[in-house]
């Protein structure tokens, strides 16, 4: 009986470390399958890409370019997310999002998931885009699955690449059922008459050179992923008067001292550097701060799982932010400083903004002064990138490097709001907008950007 006992006992310890063996063996497997234990370039080398197409994307400007980046994220943070188990899925945020399930009881390739989401989506949302970029978009799928398969095999390829696409597929359905959004690029001119709307002395009206039609009229009506409706409206802007003792005419005249008689080096450098303006010479003010995303990605040698949620997290601050700005812009209807400076002060007088590739001076954004789109979406970029690296984070920004149209040295920031709050002021010795377009961006910008950063994200 001694024996008996001595033997079960033996025989339930061996069960108890095979128990054990197989326990951990599962969790080592677990481990390895997250999406953390890769690292960001997937992400990185497809974000590159979309600046170097968005940036001769006519009709991208100003929110359909933001607009673009949130989705992209959005598929790629879906398709990542049972592979990041701090993370919440967002999708039931969304009613009409619906993402398919992976299976629980095979491996996953995470950066073959995202590259196959990205290189889904990214011809859906620019199917105008040269044959070059085309090239360009297929070269870089090949070269990640392709590298996929060097890494696991063709099978876990294959399974990750046909998972990818079938979430960016589900989330293409939802994009396009955005009356406002999907397929604004076309005629990002259409549904708003500038002429009914101009009633007054201050109500905005076209100014040139440009196109003399105003631009993104009804953006405001596009879809939103964190902000409501009540959020679309910023603050009152300064009323209007044209009397010399009024702060607006002092705010008037600021931007005209700004460049009269000529800018001063730092002022020049400041605005061409945080430009963004025209199609053709660089990307966009919203995806601006995906390309500072990216710079500090590679400075902080960060995870997939960072890069996808910075993506994704910056994108829909830029979409909301577009939103937001572009509501309030037509509902205050502002005229721009040229108007106003031309009609009460110097009818000769021209803003800075001046177009290397074409020529063309004093140039004004076709469309309201008030509130300014570079500070609300830079406003709210900032925020985005700051809950997840610090509000303390400093860089030098090289968006611009070497660049030789323009003045595009790379400054040095202590903070990712600073860089927020310079981008702000550039508006003005520019001469596109008064201080409180720039103010006021920057003040709602940061409101939305904690909008975004108030979503359910972490567990």
């Amino acid at each position: 009986m001694r024996f008996l006992k001595n033997y079960t006992f033996i025989a339930l310890a061996f069960l108890a470390a095979g128990l054990l063996i197989h326990s951990c063996k599962d969790v080592a497997v677990n481990e390895t399958n997250l999406v953390s234990k890769h690292d960001y370039k997937v992400v990185h080398a497809w974000n590159e890409l979309f600046l170097d197409i968005e940036r001769y994307a006519a009709g991208y400007r100003p929110g359909p370019a933001p607009r673009a980046l949130a989705y992209l994220g959005l598929s790629a943070y879906e398709a990542c997310i049972s592979g990041m188990p701090s993370f919440n899925s967002l999708a039931n945020l969304y009613p009409g999002l619906s993402i398919p399930a992976p299976d629980k009881d095979v491996p996953y390739h995470w950066p073959t998931v995202v590259n196959a989401s990205y290189a889904h989506l990214m011809p859906l949302f620019f199917p105008e885009a040269s044959n070059d970029h085309k090239l360009k978009i297929t070269a870089l799928d090949n070269f990640n699955f392709d590298k996929g398969v060097a890494e696991v095999g063709q099978d876990i390829a294959n399974r990750s690449r046909d998972y990818g696409r079938a979430v960016a597929a589900a989330v293409w359905a939802y994009a396009i059922t955005d009356p406002i959004g999907h397929d604004h690029y076309k005629d990002p001119f259409q549904g708003y008459d500038w002429q009914a709307n101009f009633k007054k002395d201050g109500d905005w009206k076209p100014t040139f050179p440009g196109p003399g039609l105003p631009m993104g009229g009804i953006w405001g009506g596009a879809r939103t992923f964190a902000i409501t409706q009540n959020d679309k409206i910023c603050r009152l802007p300064l009323p209007y008067s044209d009397s010399d003792t009024s702060k607006l005419f002092s705010q008037a005249l600021e931007v005209y001292a700004q460049n009269t008689p000529t800018l001063s080096y730092e002022d020049e450098w400041i605005g061409e550097f945080w430009s963004d303006d025209l199609v053709n010479l660089t990307f966009s003010p919203g995806p601006r701060w995906i390309a500072i995303g990216n710079q500090i990605l590679v400075h902080q040698n960060s995870s997939l799982e960072t890069a996808v949620y910075m993506s994704t997290k910056v994108g829909m601050a830029l979409n909301d932010a577009a939103v937001g700005c572009w509501y309030s812009k037509y509902y205050y209807n502002v005229e721009r400083p040229q108007t106003y400076i031309n009609r009460v002060m110097d009818p000769t007088w021209k803003p800075a903004l001046y177009n290397p590739l074409t020529g063309e001076e004093g140039v004004t954004p076709s469309f309201p002064a008030y509130p300014s789109g570079h500070s609300t979406m830079g406003a709210a970029g900032a925020e985005a990138l700051a809950s997840i690296f610090g509000y303390a984070y400093g860089m030098t920004d090289l968006c611009h490097q070497d660049r030789t149209e323009f003045e595009g040295k790379p400054r040095t920031f202590g903070s990712l709001f600073e860089m927020a709050q310079e981008n702000a002021w550039s508006r003005v010795p520019l001469g596109v907008h008064f201080r409180m377009d720039c103010e006021e961006g920057v003040r709602y910008g940061t409101v939305i950007g904690r909008k975004v950063n108030d979503l359910p994200w972490k567990k």
